[in-house]
């Protein structure tokens, strides 16, 4: 079956804006002198609360906790 292969690149573009939002929540490390470190980012709340559990029996002494990242894209003027 032939494919369509003929994308410019703001279909790229977009599609690629997409499966950026798919990922919206995230695992911050929190530091008292920095701004919050994203250690990963999850599709789902459920993902993020397991991998959380694992962190924190892993690294029981670090700060961390799950956010929701919609922008997470640098900004470009």
């Amino acid at each position: 079956m032939p494919q369509n292969t003929d994308y410019d690149s703001t279909t790229e573009n977009q599609a690629k804006a997409y499966r950026n939002r798919l990922n919206a929540w995230a695992i911050t490390r929190i530091t008292p002198d920095t701004k919050p470190v994203i250690v990963a980012r999850f599709r789902t709340r459920s993902d993020a609360d397991g991998y959380l559990r694992h962190l924190r029996q892993v690294i029981p002494h670090t700060s961390f906790e799950i956010i929701v990242d919609y922008q997470h894209d640098e900004v470009v003027l």
